[in-house]
């Protein structure tokens, strides 16, 4: 059987872990960029070089063709140029678009001319295909930040010949975001005379909507977990673009993101203190007395330990937490640590909670990457109570680390998780499905009471660690699709 062409493939995204991160997205993009170019693939990265960017621990190659680049926004000439980079020598190489004008503020996201920022990554993805004379077989596009790249090759680069058969991938993260500016942008990103390609009820209201745009355009749709992407198609979890998507359905696939088992491993985990496997679980426990003790919490034997690792927000379910946690603290003997920041009415909360609860209750305000695996490591359940959730990736790295995963069934959750029954022994968690404070007190005390059943207890953490999520089952996944894409 003759071995399968190798495809080309442009990806363009505004994050990619470990460089620039805020949610899953980078993830998603840094793990998809190198399981495609192991698996022998053409693909070409492209990211904008933003100034918290540590160039020092980076391998940066100057291309040629790639420096003195121009383009016309906002009534102005931006110049810019990209260089090629790799954080090892065995990792894939991906391009960086630098452009100190746009790139060089503290923050990835946000200000006025965010718009202009998204739009020269977009339109540059494809102009460096051009000046590589690179014929993509697709374009993966993510989320709103380059999300007008379809309309952008059936508009200002249709007459260039190199993309006659390209095909556009755009991947849904979260739907919640979407790009939406007035329509007085269409002449600062060279789309005034583009009109028929947007959408017209926006315009009437004087809006311009980037990520309903792709959703319009893009040949295939893609978001993260299957059950996402049938929630989408309704107003709940929709918001405002589930007639958009449903008028594409047949072009919408869910594909859950998978996990990097070489950082989230407890088995040779470099930042945790004791290491575990599923046929020896001694560490486990030596973890959650260590952690309780970093936090300065009381470790006493047989008291469950539930964990939180979570943005501070409402869609992540805190206002159900802040509803049913007290009574079941002072009713129930568990302790609780999370690490997180947000909302200032969600980091109130827990900072009057460790107060309310001295001994039993840790919070940690912000982010700390260490932390947050030793949390893993050394809780008994982690909780993830969200509203919606597209895929979420805690709930994995839970699994993996034997700490049931308590969830809510939405998303990529009610994917990755299945309901424990001690009757049948099968399960991986506890999932509840209302999202009400009724329905997390249900799913906390369903949790201490299996906690309180040994036998089951037992059987539910190893049913856990068994689950395989990694990115060589997921990516195959995504490389079935582009094939068919680009084969149909």
């Amino acid at each position: 059987m003759p071995a399968r062409k190798p495809l080309r493939i442009c990806l363009a995204a505004s994050e990619m872990t470990p460089l620039a991160k805020t949610g899953g997205l980078a993830d998603v993009t840094a793990a998809l960029t190198a399981y495609l170019d192991a698996r022998g693939h053409d693909v070409r990265m492209l990211m904008p070089f933003y100034s918290s960017i540590e160039e020092g621990a980076l391998e940066i190659e100057v291309v040629p063709e790639l420096q003195d680049m121009a383009m016309e926004l906002d009534g102005r000439t931006v110049h810019y140029w990209i260089v090629r980079a790799r954080l090892d020598t065995d990792g894939p190489s991906f391009y960086l678009l630098q452009c100190p004008e746009l790139y060089s503020g503290p923050d990835l996201y946000g200000g006025e001319d965010e718009h202009i920022r998204f739009v020269l990554l977009t339109r540059a993805a494809i102009e460096m295909c051009q000046r590589l004379q690179f014929r993509p077989d697709l374009f993966h596009i993510h989320d709103w930040h380059t999300a007008l790249l379809p309309v952008y090759l059936k508009t200002t680069y249709a007459w260039d010949e190199l993309f006659r058969k390209t095909r556009t991938v755009l991947t849904i993260h979260n739907i919640g975001y979407q790009g939406v500016f007035g329509n007085d942008v269409l002449g600062p990103i060279g789309l005034e005379y583009s009109t028929d390609f947007l959408d017209q009820e926006d315009l009437y209201h004087d809006r311009v909507n980037f990520l309903k745009t792709g959703v319009t355009h893009a040949d295939l749709l893609t978001t993260v977990s299957p059950t996402y992407a049938r929630e989408i198609l309704g107003p709940e979890y929709g918001m405002g673009l589930e007639q958009a998507l449903r008028a594409r359905h047949g072009r919408l696939v869910g594909i859950l993101n998978g996990v990097d088992y070489d950082e989230w491993n407890p088995e040779n985990d470099p930042l945790i203190p004791f290491t575990y496997s599923a046929t020896d679980l001694a560490g486990k426990e030596k973890n959650k007395r260590a952690v309780l003790e970093e936090m300065g919490l009381e470790y006493v034997f047989d008291r469950p330990l539930f964990g939180m690792v979570s943005r501070l927000t409402y869609q992540k379910g805190i206002e159900l937490v802040e509803q049913a946690l007290p009574d079941l603290m002072r009713n129930h003997d568990f302790s609780l640590l999370v690490l997180g920041s947000g909302e200032p009415g969600c980091e109130q909360f827990f900072n009057w909670l460790q107060k309310e609860f001295p001994g039993r209750v840790g919070f940690y305000r912000g982010f700390n990457n260490p932390l947050a695996h030793r949390i893993e490591a050394g809780s008994d359940v982690f909780m993830m109570p969200s509203r919606y959730e597209p895929c979420g990736l805690n709930q994995m790295y839970s699994l993996k680390y034997g700490t049931v995963p308590l969830v809510r069934a939405t998303g990529g959750l009610a994917d990755s998780v299945q309901h424990f029954d001690p009757k049948t022994g099968y399960g991986t968690g506890v999932v509840f499905h209302d999202f009400d404070a009724n329905g997390l007190t249900w799913g906390i005390t369903t949790a201490l009471k299996l906690y309180a059943n040994k036998h089951a207890w037992k059987q539910v953490v190893y049913n856990g660690m068994q689950k395989d999520y990694s990115w060589a089952e997921q990516g195959r996944l995504y490389e079935e699709r582009f094939r068919k894409l680009v084969r149909d």
